[in-house]
């Protein structure tokens, strides 16, 4: 029996998505993404798959999932200071106290990865 294109493309993709989504998490060294989170507070108003005052990574992960740039816009995001909204007020996301741009970005790739 011989599986429809459409099928066959959409089968391809998943498994190519799996394979994205392995590397990223595979070039992640967890530890030092969970020490950096419990050192600059981010537990405070985040968790991984549950929402506190702040959106759980798995949220935001789901949010990113495949936008060109998605990264880069997170990095910015956590270095830079946005405003967010909490409870209805507008306040100063905070920044990570890392400057180090290779945590920073094992930080990210940690947050994309859940």
């Amino acid at each position: 029996m011989r599986m429809p294109s459409r099928l066959m493309w959409m089968v391809a993709s998943v498994v190519w998505l799996g394979g994205v989504t392995a590397a990223v998490a595979a070039d992640v060294n967890e530890d030092a993404a969970q020490a950096m989170i419990k050192k600059d507070g981010c537990g405070k108003c985040h968790a991984v798959d549950k929402k506190k005052d702040g959106p759980s990574y798995h949220e935001t992960a789901t949010k990113l999932k495949g936008k060109a740039g998605a990264e880069d816009e997170l990095y910015k995001h956590l270095t830079t200071g946005p405003k967010v909204k909490i409870d209805g007020k507008e306040e100063e996301h905070k920044k990570v106290s890392s400057t180090n741009e290779a945590d920073i970005k094992n930080l990210v790739r940690y947050i994309l990865s859940r």
